[in-house]
């Protein structure tokens, strides 16, 4: 049996796949809490040759946590995450986590994302303060104050060790298990007047990028030869009297 043309069909699925991650990744690397796409290859062994004959897997998509740089824009009402925790939105589909801390206020009070959705506090409840009230401060734990009188705080909430993250709109996740909130700030806080910025690595995915681009013409070539020399022994065995 020849083995060597479904070896590089895996392979050139996989590279495929890995193709697109790149692809989107580099599409949002100027989108504000993005995080950026991997993907996880295995090999596994086919035993139905006569010799074991090592396949490349599917390959499992997973989303990088590693932090974005940090921009500062003076902007009270933007906020960025100092470690691994995430800020809490109310979405129609349910609670969504994200690194993307720009706020705005709606003329009730209401501080909500750029795209209307309610920012939570750590029960739960949307974040509400006084539109009358001035300008607010945000402390590292993300307590809220306006002439110093505490009105909110904002939740943060860190991913449970071993969640599985599913992306939800461009730069929200949702965990398959529930996320914990946070109560001790001493390695993780609220910084205001900052952004965080994706944290795509544009050198490092145009090199990925030029590497999968490669692989997946070696095994576009290998297929090639495959059928070459599958064609070439099928017309010398056809003639063979």
């Amino acid at each position: 049996m020849q083995t060597s043309l479904p070896v590089a069909l895996s392979g050139q699925l996989a590279t495929e796949k890995r193709l697109d991650t790149i692809a989107n990744n580099l599409a949002n690397l100027r989108t504000v809490g993005f995080r950026a796409e991997e993907v996880k290859f295995e090999s596994y062994l086919s035993h139905t040759a006569p010799e074991s004959v090592a396949f490349t897997s599917g390959g499992e998509r997973y989303l990088s946590t590693r932090t974005g740089e940090m921009t500062q824009t003076g902007n009270k009402l933007d906020m960025a995450v100092n470690g691994e925790a995430f800020f809490a939105i109310q979405t129609p589909k349910g609670t969504v986590y994200t690194r993307d801390g720009r706020m705005q206020m709606k003329t009730t009070g209401e501080l909500v994302t750029v795209n209307g959705e309610p920012f939570l506090d750590v029960g739960g409840a949307p974040l509400l303060i006084d539109p009358s009230g001035g300008p607010i401060s945000i402390a590292h734990d993300g307590m809220i104050t306006q002439k110093n009188v505490q009105v909110g705080a904002v939740g943060l909430f860190k991913m449970p060790v071993g969640a599985n993250l599913q992306r939800a709109g461009t730069s929200g996740v949702v965990p398959d298990r529930a996320a914990q909130p946070i109560v001790d700030f001493e390695n993780t806080s609220v910084v205001q007047g900052y952004v965080e910025g994706s944290n795509v690595n544009p050198i490092l995915e145009m090199t990925r990028l030029i590497e999968v681009q490669r692989a997946f013409e070696q095994a576009a070539n290998l297929i090639q030869t495959s059928e070459t020399s599958l064609n070439t022994a099928v017309t010398q065995l056809g003639t063979t009297k």
